[in-house]
């Protein structure tokens, strides 16, 4: 992407004596540096006032009152929003146009609070290859960025393809951010560019698989294997659940994801594993974490552990598959197709409805998907 260059003209605001031009501003990454007019020559025009602990302010001054005071307009302590500001109030220049780093910057840090952690690190993920992007040569305006920028940057990212549907749907949402607050007006450049294809998961993990992971695995990992399909939850919401979670013969908690509010009855094989967690983490000498998913000190399993405990167990039964087939389909196996499984084996026992409300979908029809992709309808022959 290229910068257009701004016209030439004079600006009062940053030359009294016609010796500046604002056709000289220049940009970096993700800042928008004007270069011809540093801010410490402000003061010397009263355009500029530092306040106690040095931060600036602007002004646009207009004039003297009756009493002999100046008349002034307050334009902020940012310098480029106080240039823009200035062109609002003042024809005879003409406001920087927003750039994409500055539009993106601006939207993560304004809209991150109250994000979920995951949501959070998904869009720091995305926001520095964005910036890259529009920022070579220069940084890119608004007003530049076309659809077919969109799709280049698509083309750009060919090495991560499902990464690079997502940088592009937090670029949409940013781009329309900015049109409720007036960053912008124009159309999104996303809207009616194909995305990358995606295809689902369609594993299915029979329980003999299941169990060849199990037989190398921990006592930790084969608790968190065992929570993950009897709950049929993500691993994410697994690692939050803890021992205060259980009231009244119910487990308790809040879909991370969805926001979904879960009660899962303690009873049968959930309850022998709870009292079997208990029971280990009674052993345990020391301060123990609440946490159900504990490692072997009664500290939390983290996200990172659960996942090399995982490889390590599934590599251990691959290995010690009979064929190149099923150790293929062993290792082809990822925690998080428990829920799926778990999904799947409920929709048999109870039905749809059974196995939505175990997986806390809001639509039937996405509990239909979810498990139809792994293992189909099962049907009866002719005869």
């Amino acid at each position: 992407m290229t910068t257009e260059s701004r016209p030439s003209s004079s600006c009062a605001l940053c030359d009294r004596e016609n010796k500046i031009n604002c056709a000289a501003a220049k940009t970096s990454l993700g800042t928008r540096v004007i270069e011809a007019v540093p801010a410490s020559q402000f003061a010397s025009w009263g355009l500029a006032r530092a306040k106690s602990g040095g931060k600036v302010w602007y002004y646009l001054e207009a004039g003297i009152n009756t009493d002999g005071k100046r008349k002034e307009t307050p334009l902020g302590s940012d310098y480029i929003e106080a240039l823009r500001r200035y062109a609002e109030l003042v024809s005879t220049a003409k406001a920087p146009p927003v750039t994409a780093p500055e539009l993106l910057t601006r939207w993560h840090s304004e809209t991150i609070q109250g994000r979920a952690v995951n949501t959070q690190k998904d869009i720091g993920y995305a926001i520095p290859k964005l910036i890259e992007f529009f920022s070579s040569p220069s940084p890119a305006p608004l007003n530049e960025i076309k659809p077919q920028h969109v799709s280049r940057y698509l083309a750009w990212r060919k090495a991560a393809p499902i990464r690079a549907n997502r940088e592009i749907a937090w670029l949409s949402t940013a781009w329309n951010w900015g049109r409720t607050i007036g960053l912008t007006d124009l159309e999104n450049p996303c809207n009616g560019v194909k995305r990358n294809k995606e295809t689902g998961r369609d594993i299915y993990p029979e329980d003999d698989e299941i169990a060849a992971i199990e037989a190398h695995a921990d006592e930790p990992l084969k608790e968190a294997m065992r929570l993950a399909y009897l709950t049929g939850q993500r691993p994410g919401d697994l690692r939050d659940m803890q021992e205060t979670d259980i009231r009244g013969g119910v487990l308790t908690f809040s879909q991370n994801k969805t926001g979904a509010k879960m009660a899962v009855s303690v009873v049968g094989e959930l309850e022998e594993l709870i009292n079997r967690i208990r029971s280990r983490k009674s052993s345990i000498q020391g301060v123990r974490s609440l946490a159900l998913l504990c490692d072997e000190n009664g500290q939390p399993l983290g996200k990172s552990q659960l996942r090399h405990r995982f490889d390590r167990a599934r590599s251990a039964a691959a290995n010690a598959a009979s064929d190149a087939a099923t150790a293929a389909r062993i290792m082809n196996i990822q925690f998080r197709d428990l829920r799926a499984k778990a999904g799947t084996d409920k929709r048999e026992i109870d039905g749809l409805d059974g196995a939505q409300r175990l997986l806390g979908h809001a639509q039937s029809s996405m509990t239909e998907h979810y498990t139809r992709a792994r293992r189909g309808v099962t049907v009866k022959p002719v005869k």
